[in-house]
């Protein structure tokens, strides 16, 4: 298991870049140059698309994209093989500025890349799980347990006998932002679709602590910021520039709540910028 951008399984992640001219293609493409973990890129102007093959997490790929001082939204993601064997996305919301996006894509019948990027933790490793609901009525605390559905131990990700929802730990930074990239090969994204994921207040023992908890939970500690898993576009899937519902474009989205009335006044405060 990767949790933090080693080499894994390569992907496509496919992103909608702002370009208006080769002076841009040439600016993206040396952003990507040479970059360990970045193996391919096709940049195309006329459609404003940039496809990478890579084992890094998105959210590297992209901030190297807007390194360029091009804004870059992540539109799918993709196996090098050509068919589509499911793609899913979770986004995560908790108190305050907790918030995150998650997402899942079947590279294989044998492995899932977990791909996210989670803001307004505290620094330092924080267990990450699959949960058996996709209920939030209660917060995190209406997730129920850990998807087992094979009556495991709680343990390690690498152990074979664990639960398939442990997923282990993911580091914060000193900002708070925890990025990561988890190759995993028993999550299987037909089987989460529907069900949640949770991100802890401290870090997961693994199973190997002394706490009575340590067997069953890993003594991670309260759910502090989840979301229901749920099936999303794969790549070359998401054509979509504009949103015919209210008008807000790809660029102005990723500023605004993803609903209710204040998505609204973000996409007007975002017109006038």
């Amino acid at each position: 298991m990767d949790t933090q951008g080693s080499p894994g399984d390569v992907c496509k992640l496919e992103f909608a870049v702002q370009m208006t001219c080769e002076k841009c293609v040439h600016a993206v493409n040396s952003s990507l140059q040479g970059v360990k973990g970045i193996q391919n890129v096709n940049v195309s102007l006329e459609s404003e698309a940039v496809v990478v093959e890579t084992t890094l997490p998105a959210s590297e790929v992209q901030k190297l994209l807007e390194s360029t001082g091009r804004r870059a939204v992540l539109k799918g993601m993709g196996s090098i093989r050509s068919q589509n064997l499911g793609a899913a996305v979770a986004m995560l919301a908790g108190a305050g500025s907790l918030q995150g996006v998650v997402r899942f894509l079947q590279t294989s019948e044998n492995t899932c890349i977990i791909d996210g990027t989670v803001d307004g933790l505290s620094p330092g490793l924080h267990g990450i799980h699959i949960h058996e609901f996709g209920d939030l009525s209660m917060g995190c605390e209406s997730c129920g347990g850990h998807y087992n559905p094979e009556g495991s131990i709680h343990g390690s990700p690498e152990q074979p006998d664990s639960h398939i929802g442990d997923l282990g730990n993911i580091l914060a930074s000193d900002d708070g932002r925890a990025t990561f990239r988890i190759d995993s090969n028993r999550v299987k994204v037909w089987n989460i679709i529907g069900r949640s994921l949770v991100v802890d207040e401290e870090e997961d023992d693994l199973g190997y602590g002394t706490h009575h908890l340590s067997k069953v939970t890993g003594n991670s500690g309260k759910g502090l910021v989840c979301g229901i898993i749920a099936r999303s576009a794969g790549l070359f899937e998401n054509p979509k520039q504009i949103c015919s519902c209210d008008g807000i474009t790809i660029w102005e989205e990723r500023d605004c709540p993803i609903a209710g009335p204040e998505r609204k006044k973000g996409h007007t405060a975002s017109a006038h910028l």
